[in-house]
């Protein structure tokens, strides 16, 4: 369960606490005797990250702000100090635990405190030993202590509270987590959050004619369905809508080009772009940011089923558009453009759309940055690097010329799927591009949305990659709007 928040006034003698030091100094307030001082005062002075000073009653962490870097480095470097300090705090067993700063910086506590309640997350739904769920406590609160605004203490809960909610939908297993019961769970979240939610089913998606979504459906049992979310506040600043699609691919084998060896490992996490724009949805709605938003989820499994869309068919898209088929396991382009064509009924600002796409992205970047291309205004890519640096979901920018969109052109249909081997992220990104009649910025997360092992709080299998660089984007253009 993921700990509460609450800002606190007063530091009591007898409460726990993690104290963010930002000098080799520390505050008459942690009541700390002479030894446990001195203790303390040497381990900072050696740049030790963490000092642990055990008392009769309570417990003093010490984290030293790193020395080195931007603001927004250290702040990084607290998250990851909290998920460091994770294990000795949990068995610790406090109820409570008092998070402050002394000479530090602003936001060096909503940093450490975002980093453990990122770190506290565990998937625990299908174990049935108790021992195996209690193991996994944290404290059940956290009192934040220091000049922090309300708004700053919403903004914390209600994105850490997305985080969690996109990570439990990640790892939900597709015999859980079909497309119908991901729409459900959407509709759920839209419920919950204030945000509307209208899920098209398999009736309305063939009577709009969306081939791509139609096609990677044939394989599967189970129908397709189409989520459009939508926040919509009474004042909203934005004069036209953001347009945010998410890749709601819930199981890919690959299809009829089916995957081999481990490539199929985790593949329930193909839906990650769809889990981020409805926490992004989530974020916005719970925390009134006044913009207009609009999340589209085209969703479905591809499998290899008897009807399975084949190498070598040609579809027509949503826009009338004829796609050659050159590889079934290039399916999330296909739903994706269909969505993209989708957003220009509302005449939108920009469309993001975020997807776990392509291993060529995986290979160029690994884990450590989101894969971003586009045709839209720099001022946006700009605003989305500041973002990507103040959460460090960071992005790296890849070229977008024209050549690109000549390595996916058809003998015999408009465009084809798939390029070469070389420059597959691009080549997906140019194959979207042909569908967006507004301006486009194509996120792929494909390295840092399903993770092998724990990369610090970015938790393995499922960390939510995409959910905080987005709504704090959002955030960014809706202070620009109101400054």
């Amino acid at each position: 369960m993921k700990p509460q928040i609450q800002k606190i006034s007063q530091i009591s003698p007898d409460q726990s606490v993690v104290c963010i030091a930002g000098k080799d100094e520390l505050p008459s307030w942690l009541n700390l005797s002479v030894p446990e001082r001195d203790f303390a005062l040497k381990q900072l002075k050696a740049k030790e990250e963490c000092t642990v000073v055990n008392s009769y009653s309570r417990v003093t962490y010490i984290v030293r702000i790193s020395d080195n870097g931007p603001g927004y480095r250290k702040k990084e470097g607290l998250r990851k100090a909290a998920f460091n300090l994770r294990k000795t705090i949990r068995s610790n067993n406090h109820e409570e635990l008092v998070i402050a700063a002394w000479k530090g910086f602003a936001g060096s506590v909503e940093a450490f405190a975002e980093g453990l309640l990122l770190s506290a997350y565990s998937f625990d739904k299908y174990k049935t030993k108790r021992e195996d769920i209690d193991k996994d406590k944290y404290p059940s609160k956290l009192l934040l202590h220091g000049d922090i605004s309300d708004k700053d203490i919403k903004w914390l809960v209600d994105l850490t509270d997305a985080v969690y909610i996109i990570r439990d939908l990640i790892n939900e297993p597709v015999n859980h987590l079909n497309a119908p019961a991901l729409a459900g769970e959407i509709t759920k979240t839209g419920n919950l959050a204030g945000f509307s939610v209208e899920v098209l089913n398999k009736g309305k998606i063939e009577a709009l004619k969306m081939g791509g979504l139609l096609a990677v459906n044939k394989g599967s049992v189970d129908p397709p369905v189409f989520c459009i979310l939508e926040w919509k506040p009474e004042k909203y600043l934005n004069k036209k809508p953001f347009v945010l699609v998410g890749k709601g691919i819930v199981y890919d084998t690959g299809g009829l080009n089916i995957k081999t060896g481990d490539y199929m490992d985790n593949m329930k996490a193909d839906m990650a772009g769809a889990a981020a724009i409805t926490g992004v949805l989530y974020t916005v709605a719970k925390t009134g940011l006044p913009l207009h938003v609009i999340g589209l989820v085209p969703a479905t499994d591809n499998r290899p089923g008897g009807n399975a869309y084949t190498q070598g068919d040609i579809i027509t898209m949503y826009n009338k558009m004829t796609v050659e088929i050159g590889n079934t396991d290039a399916e999330g382009r296909l739903i994706l453009a269909d969505a993209i064509s989708y957003a220009s009924k509302f005449n939108p600002e920009l469309i993001i759309d975020v997807a776990t796409l392509t291993g060529s992205a995986a290979m160029t970047f690994g884990i450590h940055a989101l894969a971003v291309m586009g045709n839209a205004e720099r001022k946006w890519f700009d605003l989305l690097s500041e973002a990507g640096n103040e959460v460090y979901e960071r992005t790296a920018e890849l070229p977008f010329w024209e050549e690109y969109g000549e390595m996916i052109k058809s003998d015999i249909a408009d465009i084809r799927n798939v390029g070469q081997r070389e420059a597959g992220a691009i080549t997906a990104g140019k194959f979207l591009e042909n569908f967006a009649e507004y301006p486009l910025i194509h996120i792929d997360i494909a390295g840092p949305g399903s993770l092998k092992k724990d990369d610090f709080y970015r938790l393995k299998d499922g960390p939510g990659s995409g959910v905080r660089l987005l709504s704090t984007f959002l955030r960014k253009y809706a202070e620009q709007l109101m400054a």
